[in-house]
């Protein structure tokens, strides 16, 4: 708000009012400035009064005596209301950005697609055994993730760390996300959704580094820490697995545990035991970032 300064003296009455709009023609602007303070300015003559005088009521009339103790300065037979003091403005927070009249309203939920084969936290289940005769073998995974939130700052992010049987990454660029798409050898991929669900990874098998033995699905609210976020204000998170060929479902999993203290969520993964691919329903969190993940998963961030 910018403030313009106005030579006024005392408090300004309905009266002074109604001038005040008269002179403006209803809106202040800056060739009426001069005129509006002009229009306020006291004379020589009442510059001269005692200080005692400094505190009585303007009007768009004559000046006004001082009333007695007692009385009131009365313009006709009809009593001239008195204002009182202006109500300060309410007050922001440093950091705030929205006024305390209009908070921000809660964010709409988007609708779940139908989850076909849930499985319970904790709960594993195997995606790919040997393939009946005349059954193409399953080449292509796709995880498919999806939340709601009840606070409009909550940002989520999806990632998927590729991880070797020492459960780290075989090197820094061995997980993606918005930021990197794309694994070196381009057999995992990152996406965003239209519509159903929000974001995606795509898993090509065949492709995939025979040194990765297991895909962890992370869920993560960006900036959680500088904004005082977490997965309290999170729900109807899910991860399905879908057969990219046939976009048919083989598993899903939709958390029902959130936690205050969580910011980070291990949704789910995909794993490798004696040749056969797997999902284990995680539901776990932790209270650390996407550079607190990489740490824990062996990335080396750059400062």
């Amino acid at each position: 708000m910018i403030n313009f300064t106005m030579n006024s003296q005392g408090a300004i009455d309905s009266n002074s009012l109604l001038s005040i709009n008269t002179v403006t023609c209803d809106v202040v602007q800056a060739q009426n400035i001069e005129s509006l303070n002009t229009r306020k300015r006291p004379s020589a003559a009442a510059q001269e009064r005692p200080a005692a005088a400094s505190g009585s009521q303007f009007s768009s009339g004559a000046s006004q005596s001082p009333a007695a103790p007692g009385t009131s300065n009365r313009t006709s037979g009809a009593p001239q209301p008195q204002p009182g003091p202006p109500s300060p403005p309410p007050r922001l927070e440093p950091g705030s950005d929205a006024s305390p009249s209009h908070p921000q309203p809660r964010p709409v939920p988007r609708p779940l697609p139908a989850l076909r084969h849930m499985v319970q936290k904790g709960q594993k289940i195997t995606l790919q055994g040997a393939a009946p005769q005349g059954v193409a073998p399953l080449r292509t995974l796709k995880a498919c993730l999806g939340w709601n939130t009840t606070n409009s700052q909550c940002d989520v992010d999806v990632s998927a760390f590729l991880l070797d049987d020492s459960g780290q990454v075989p090197g820094d660029s061995w997980f993606v996300f918005y930021g990197q798409p794309e694994s070196p050898e381009h057999s995992t991929r990152f996406s965003t959704e239209a519509s159903g669900d929000r974001e995606s990874i795509t898993i090509r098998l065949d492709k995939l580094n025979p040194a990765v033995k297991k895909i962890v699905f992370v869920l993560t609210i960006n900036e959680a820490l500088e904004k005082r976020l977490h997965f309290g204000m999170i729900q109807d998170a899910y991860v399905r697995i879908l057969n990219a060929d046939t976009q048919e479902e083989l598993v899903s999993f939709k958390m029902t545990e959130y936690y205050t203290n969580v910011i980070s969520m291990m949704i789910g993964e995909i794993y490798q035991r004696n040749g056969v691919w797997k999902f284990n329903a995680v539901g776990n969190g932790v209270a650390k970032d996407l550079a607190g993940l990489c740490a824990l998963y062996g990335v080396q961030v750059n400062a």
